[in-house]
């Protein structure tokens, strides 16, 4: 069943703040060293909403691998890469090849078991996504260099082993998991922040950050964390995944016009090619194996 117009609406407003989040965390960038402004983002997802949602019925240290991967791994390297060394736009597109880890991920976890196998449909989007990772690898300069892109897909490897945590408890509430876990990012960042970026760049970020820098960190937290996970969960709850998660595809779109619009980002024919090939990826395999039953 098709879900009603608002429900669609919804799903679209939550890819619409997660595609364009890059640019904000752009922004945010320009004012707090990147490991701070991690350590920031989830302090601000964790602190009020804690007072008001319960912890997950979960086992601790499954939130704590979750904070760890997700925090200091995932955004910790994404803010990294988005520090000097990618644009929003690419950084955007190579990270949702975490679907592809999180596929090998599965696979490798499952060995001794009934062992997931990839299908023909998967290994043809793998190709795609592969290529279109090439791609954006033979253009690298200035605004895009070999160490962001790699930072950037450790990012996604760190967003999939955080999937597989996840996958443990299938039926855990995912806004609170996400709140509570977030705990544990928070300490490791500061710290890491304080190893190497030092207390003096710190202070001097936290001197520098207007309201419009502020703004973005709470956005991050409020925005992005716990409205995206809230409404998509709300979601998910409501109708067949089949019929929300495509709308997914559309966060490096947003990504990338909002980095164009909002940045100045060039967009020449080679990231329309690069992106054209990442997403058709990730729709085939999200698409493909519905699309094969059909056929037959």
């Amino acid at each position: 069943m098709t879900p009603p117009p608002r429900h669609l609406l919804l799903a679209l407003a939550v890819v619409a703040v997660w595609g364009t989040n890059f640019v904000v965390i752009k922004l945010a960038l320009a004012a707090l060293p990147p490991l701070l402004l991690a350590a920031l983002r989830f302090a601000l997802a964790w602190l009020p909403a804690a007072m008001l949602i319960r912890p997950p019925a979960v086992p601790w240290r499954d939130l704590m691998a979750y904070g760890l991967l997700i925090g200091a791994g995932q955004f910790g390297l994404l803010y990294l890469a988005m520090n000097r060394d990618i644009t929003p736009g690419l950084a955007s597109l190579v990270v949702q090849t975490q679907v592809f880890f999180t596929i090998g991920l599965a696979m490798w976890g499952s060995r001794g078991a009934r062992v997931e196998r990839p299908t023909r449909i998967q290994w043809i989007a793998l190709t795609l996504a592969a290529t279109g990772l090439a791609v954006i690898a033979a253009h690298t300069d200035a605004q895009t260099t070999p160490l962001g892109v790699g930072l950037v897909l450790l990012a996604a490897l760190a967003w999939a082993s955080g999937n597989m945590v996840a996958r443990r408890s299938p039926q855990a509430n995912m806004l609170a998991y996400v709140v509570w876990s977030s705990a544990f990012a928070v300490p490791v960042l500061l710290l890491a922040s304080f190893v190497f970026e030092g207390p003096q760049r710190m202070a001097d970020g936290l001197c520098r950050a207007d309201a419009t820098v502020w703004l973005a960190v709470a956005w991050q937290a409020v925005g992005n964390a716990l409205f995206g996970y809230a409404a998509w969960g709300w979601l998910l709850a409501r109708h067949p995944a089949a019929s929300i998660v495509p709308t997914a595809l559309l966060v490096p779109v947003f990504g990338l016009a909002a980095s164009w619009w909002w940045l100045g980002e060039p967009l020449p024919p080679w990231k329309w090619v690069a992106a054209a090939l990442v997403i058709g990826g990730l729709g085939l395999n999200l698409l493909g194996p519905r699309l094969a039953r059909a056929l037959r």
